[in-house]
């Protein structure tokens, strides 16, 4: 696309014409009062949201995995997102994979260029061995990013599942993909700082997927994190606060469960729960694809939510 000029990443924003000469009060006010509106923004693109967290939760359900490509500030929130996956949801760190133009010096440092190579995300995708039960989800505020476009068509021959996600309405309309969510938050503050406004949106929209996906998934126990990987003192902690939640045990018997347990808390709930050895609870869990509720509704376990049982 050669006519950047009618892009609406690339739009001058009137609410900031004069941010150079007020206040510093009055400069972070005008931030301030464009963020409040990208919560809406995101809102309107909620039902596309849903239909890329289906089609991810299908994906990785059957052994696919979830590759974002973006270049430049998209590409480095997509990786943002999927390197917090294993230790929020202890997803193998395959599962969810981001991609950025330029490859991993561009994390830090941008790379000139790299994102106007078509072909650079199709090697990128080649080298990870891209495959018809992968989901290929590109990043581009502009919408026109070569990098993106060329890794999501690459992505469409493969037979993968697509989506792009961008700020910019006009250019997904030109851009192939099985489900488009077009966050239009604006111009922003400072024109075509996507990394401000778009980057922002990203940001939420991301948490959204790989979220939902990873509850869909049985990761969660309600709204508890029941598949951490507790590798520090704090996530040690929650475990067994989770634990003594949810069975009712004292600090100490969750905490001894837990060392039973491995520390795999998934594990102990199940122990706990249906009072069951470890062996018979692996079993239930691997018959149950690692979802804890449906392993304890099998056996006439407790089920219930934390709420719930109070």
């Amino acid at each position: 696309m050669a006519d950047w000029a009618n892009l609406l990443t690339e739009q001058q924003n009137p609410s900031s014409e004069r941010i150079d000469e007020v206040s510093t009060l009055e400069m972070l006010s005008i931030i301030n009062h464009e963020d409040a509106g990208i919560a809406v923004a995101v809102g309107r693109a909620l039902p596309a949201v849903a239909l890329a967290v289906d089609m991810v939760v299908e994906a990785l359900g059957g052994g696919g995995r979830l590759f974002y490509i973006g270049a430049g500030t998209s590409g480095r929130l997509g990786i943002l997102d999927a390197s917090e996956c294993p230790p929020t949801f202890r997803a193998d760190p395959e599962m969810v994979q981001g991609l950025i133009a330029g490859g991993t010096s561009a994390v830090f440092q941008a790379v000139e260029g790299a994102e106007d190579d078509p072909d650079g995300a199709v090697d990128d995708l080649a080298t990870r061995g891209l495959s018809a039960v992968d989901v290929v989800i590109g990043i581009a505020a502009s919408g026109v990013t070569p990098y993106v476009v060329g890794g999501l068509s690459c992505a469409r021959r493969t037979g993968c599942g697509t989506a792009l996600l961008t700020c910019s309405p006009s250019a997904a309309e030109a851009v192939g993909a099985d489900v488009k969510i077009v966050a239009e938050v604006g111009p922003e503050v400072i024109t075509g700082s996507t990394r401000m406004k778009a980057g922002t949106a990203t940001k939420m929209i991301l948490n959204m997927i790989t979220t939902g996906a990873m509850v869909r998934l049985g990761k969660t126990y309600g709204n508890l994190m029941i598949d951490l990987q507790p590798t520090n003192a704090k996530l040690r902690d929650r475990s067994r606060r989770i634990l003594s939640a949810l069975t009712s045990l004292s600090a100490e018997g969750a905490s001894a469960l837990l060392d039973t347990a491995d520390g795999e808390l998934k594990l102990a709930l199940v122990m706990g729960k249906c009072h069951l050895d470890a062996r018979e609870s692996l079993r239930l869990l691997s018959q149950y694809d690692g979802r804890v509720k449906a392993a304890l509704q099998a056996v006439g376990g407790d089920s219930s939510s934390p709420s719930q049982e109070k």
